[in-house]
This record gives C-alpha cells, sequence and structure tokens, in this order.
C-alpha cells in the first residue's frame, strides 16, 4: 500500500436533537495508524464514524482524504474505505457468497478469494448456506470476511466484535493488525478492548469532549 494516503478532519462539530455531542474535533489518520473511538452511550462515536465516511455531513468543519474533501469525488475516497456498521448489512435472501460478491462489486476486489476469506474468519464451506439460517455471530463473520476481499486502505468499524466470541474477536484482530502492517488505517469503536500490537494507536474519548 502507497504511505501517501491520509485521514483527516478539522474542527468537526456535530450537533443531535439541538444537543451538541462535540465540537472542534481535530485528528489526522496516517497509514499504520489506528483510531480508537472510547466514549458513553450517546456521546456521539457512531455519528462520528457516519461523518468520516460521508454518510453524514458534519454541522461544521470538514473531513479530507489525501488532503481532498470527501465531498469531491476526484480524491477517490470511497474506493479506498470500506465501512462495517454496528449492524451486520448482510442480505437474509442471499447465500454467502452471493452477498461477498455484491461486496466485491462495490470496489476493488483484493487479491484474496472468497473461499480463502470465509477460510480465514472460520467459515469455509459456507458459500451456499443462505443468511437467513446463519446464528447472528456467523453473519457478522461474514460481514468480517468483506474486508478480506476488497482492496481498502481505509477500514472503518463501528462495533465490529458485536456478537463475535473470544476466539473469533482473536481472529479478527489478527486480520486488523495486519491490515496496519501492511500500511492500512483503521478508525474503529468498540466496548471491548482492541489488541493492536501492530499498529500506532490513537484514543479519542468523545464523553470528553
Amino acid at each position: 500500500m502507497s504511505t501517501n494516503y491520509s485521514l483527516e478532519f478539522k474542527n468537526l462539530q456535530c450537533i443531535r436533537d439541538s444537543r451538541t455531542l462535540f465540537s472542534e474535533l481535530n485528528m489526522t489518520v496516517l497509514p499504520n495508524q489506528a483510531l480508537i473511538l472510547e466514549g458513553d452511550n450517546g456521546s456521539g462515536k457512531t455519528s462520528l464514524l457516519r461523518i468520516l465516511c460521508g454518510i453524514r455531513s458534519p454541522d461544521h468543519g470538514e473531513v479530507t482524504w489525501c488532503q481532498q474533501p470527501i465531498k469531491n469525488s476526484s480524491s477517490g475516497f470511497f474506493e479506498e474505505m470500506l465501512y462495517i456498521g454496528h449492524l451486520d448489512g448482510i442480505k437474509r435472501d442471499l447465500t454467502v457468497e452471493e452477498n461477498l460478491k455484491v461486496c466485491m462489486g462495490l470496489g476493488k476486489p483484493s487479491e484474496i478469494g472468497i473461499s480463502k476469506a470465509l477460510d480465514q474468519v472460520g467459515l469455509y464451506g459456507y458459500e451456499d448456506v443462505r443468511s437467513q439460517v446463519l446464528s447472528a455471530g456467523q453473519r457478522r463473520r461474514v460481514a468480517l470476511a468483506s474486508l478480506l476481499i476488497r482492496h481498502a486502505v481505509l477500514w472503518v468499524l463501528d462495533e465490529p466484535f458485536t456478537a463475535l466470541d473470544k476466539t473469533s474477536r482473536a481472529v479478527f484482530e489478527n486480520i486488523m493488525n495486519q491490515h496496519v502492517r501492511q500500511g492500512g488505517m483503521i478508525v474503529v469503536t468498540s466496548h471491548h478492548p482492541v489488541q493492536l500490537s501492530a499498529a500506532e494507536v490513537i484514543t479519542i474519548n468523545l464523553s470528553e469532549q
């Protein structure tokens, strides 16, 4: 991966229901770094992630990718970013393979195929299984497998360990460490401790803003 990527937010403010969740928020995230967002429920963690992904506009301030506003199509931001929300985003009427093919079609496929990705998340052989019969933890692992099959420098993850057992969390931490070791970038919220030994970790506690 290139080392020239940068995600920067400047003077961000977010207001919800006439209440300011955070303001004057500034940060730069570079390759090999992970930004961990902490804070009480309702402090604005998911709102900040949605702003960083371009899903929601800030009430004040700006988000840039490689010094270009993310709303500027020439920045290439949406080709290099992959967002996994608090919900798994899996279509129940599709098979596991069909769900992952949809994901691959939304960006640039990586060199890792679907079968290999499923093997890494402990779902090898589940390609033809319809998603509606999967457990919550299995559906979450399908969502996380999408990180492996698409080339994206920036991973934005909202509670990625939801519904995962201890073993699955450890597997995914290894995947996250490999990503940042290879020059990737991560922004993540989690109620579980995140062990990212390969990353330079930055922490923002939104409850203190």
